[in-house]
């Protein structure tokens, strides 16, 4: 029960965690992957499919580079949609936050 508890929290902040990663810079999908994997255990089977999700709602846009080590790259950017998305996201996330802290006792 606990496990199914955590992984619908994941999900519930995969988009601004994304977001978040791009507000960074520019960054291709195996990156994104591997960041999300290590910082909150989400993997591939995930990602991929909510990155192209976001493609598809304008929050991001692709282009390709060259490689020397191999096929190109697909990097992901934030649209301007996509960081007044992920701006209102961290607002909504922040408040959010506090609130549950404060009614789980941390905000004591």
């Amino acid at each position: 029960m606990a496990e199914a508890v955590q992984v619908q929290l994941k999900k519930g902040v995969l988009e601004l965690c994304v977001l978040a990663l791009l507000s960074r810079g520019d960054t291709y999908g195996y990156e994104i992957a591997s960041r999300l994997a290590d910082g909150i255990g989400m993997g591939e089977g995930t990602v991929y499919p909510l990155m192209r999700r976001m493609q598809a709602d304008g929050l991001v846009a692709t282009y390709l580079v060259e490689s020397a080590s191999g096929p190109s790259r697909k990097y992901y950017r934030l649209t301007d949609v996509g960081r007044d998305r992920h701006e209102t996201q961290r607002t909504e996330w922040s408040a959010f936050s506090a609130a549950v802290d404060a009614i789980l006792g941390g905000g004591q």
